[in-house]
C-alpha cells in the first residue's frame, strides 16, 4: 500500500517554485506577491491563512495579510478587493472562506479580478476550466492533480468515483479527471446525498475522491481492492484524551481502508499541504501571465 504523503509532495512543488523565484530575482525581477484577505477570527481560517503566508515565505514570495473584523460591511470588503485588483505589485488575491453571513460570498468571489483569481473560484475561471482553456484551477483539486503527478499514478481509462459535489472540490475534480490530459481521461461518477447504492458505486471505483465532510464515512467494505483513495475531508472530532480536546479526521477510515487500498492519502498530511502547493503554483502562474 502506497501512502500518498502530501507533505513530501508539496515540499517538492515548493522547492521547484523556490528555485524559479530565485532565478527571477537573479534576473532583476521582483518576486511574486500574494495578498490574503481574512475576515473575522475563525480558528480554522486563521490556521489556513497562516499556512499560506508561511509557504510564501519559504518559497520567497512576498505576501500581504489583510485582516478585518467580522463586522466589516460587504461594501467595505468589496472596496478593498477593488484596491487590491488595481495594485500592480500584487499578483494573486485570495479571500479566505467562509465569510460572515451578512456578506455575499458570490459577490466577493466575482469581485476578484480573474487575472488575480488564484483560488480559481471566479465564474470566468470556472468556465474556462470547463472548456479546457488556460485558467486558474481551484487550489484543492489542483493539489490533488499535482499529487497524482508526483506519485505518477495512472488514471487513463480508470473509473473515478467522486463523493461530494461542491463547487470547491467535487465538481471541479470531476471535470479535471475526465479531461483529456495526462492525469485525466477517467470515466467519472459523482455521488452525493441523493445517490442510491453509494456503496456499490464506490466498489466500482479504481479511484475514490472523498469530499463529503463526514468523518470516517468511507470504510474498507466500500473500496475495491487496489483502488487509489484520496481523502479531502477534515473534521474536528471531540476527544478529551487529545491535547487540544479534539482530533482531525478525514472522510476515510484510514486504518480500515488502508488494508485494501493500493494507495491512500492520510489526514492530516495528505491533501491539505497539496492545496497550499496548488495555490502557490497558481500565484506563480498569475505573476508570469501578468508579466
Amino acid at each position: 500500500m502506497l501512502r500518498l504523503d502530501g507533505t513530501a509532495a508539496s515540499k517538492a512543488v515548493k522547492e521547484q517554485l523556490k528555485q524559479q523565484t530565485l532565478r527571477l530575482e537573479q534576473d532583476g525581477n521582483r518576486a511574486p506577491h500574494l495578498a490574503a484577505v481574512l475576515v473575522g477570527s475563525n480558528g480554522a481560517s486563521e490556521t489556513y491563512v497562516a499556512g499560506k503566508v508561511k509557504s510564501c515565505g519559504e518559497i520567497g514570495y512576498d505576501s500581504t495579510l489583510v485582516r478585518f473584523d467580522e463586522t466589516i460591511s460587504e461594501q467595505e470588503l468589496l472596496d478593498k478587493i477593488a484596491e487590491l485588483n488595481n495594485d500592480d505589485t500584487i499578483d494573486g488575491i485570495l479571500v479566505q472562506l467562509p465569510l460572515p453571513k451578512h456578506i455575499s460570498e458570490a459577490k466577493v468571489i466575482s469581485a476578484v479580478s480573474p487575472l488575480k483569481d488564484v483560488d480559481g473560484f471566479h465564474p470566468i475561471s470556472v468556465g474556462r476550466m470547463v472548456q479546457g482553456l488556460e485558467t486558474f484551477i481551484p487550489a484543492t483539486p489542483y493539489g490533488i492533480m499535482l499529487m497524482l503527478e508526483h506519485y505518477q499514478l495512472e488514471t487513463k481509462g480508470k473509473h473515478a468515483v467522486v463523493i461530494g459535489r461542491s463547487n470547491i472540490v467535487g465538481r471541479p475534480m470531476s471535470i479535471l479527471l475526465s479531461s483529456n490530459t495526462t492525469y485525466g481521461n477517467c470515466t467519472v461518477t459523482i455521488c452525493h446525498s441523493h445517490t442510491h447504492n453509494l456503496k456499490d458505486l464506490c466498489l466500482q471505483g479504481d479511484i475514490i475522491i472523498a469530499a463529503l465532510g463526514r468523518a470516517e464515512f468511507v470504510k474498507a467494505d466500500m473500496v475495491k481492492p487496489g483502488a487509489i483513495v484520496i481523502d479531502v475531508g477534515i473534521t474536528r472530532v471531540m476527544d478529551e484524551t487529545a491535547a487540544k480536546g479534539y482530533r482531525i479526521k478525514g472522510d476515510v477510515d484510514y486504518a480500515d481502508v488502508s488494508t485494501v487500498a493500493g494507495a491512500i492519502s492520510p489526514v492530516p498530511g495528505g491533501v491539505g499541504p497539496m492545496t497550499i502547493a496548488g495555490l502557490m503554483k497558481n500565484t506563480m502562474e498569475a505573476y508570469l501571465r501578468r508579466k
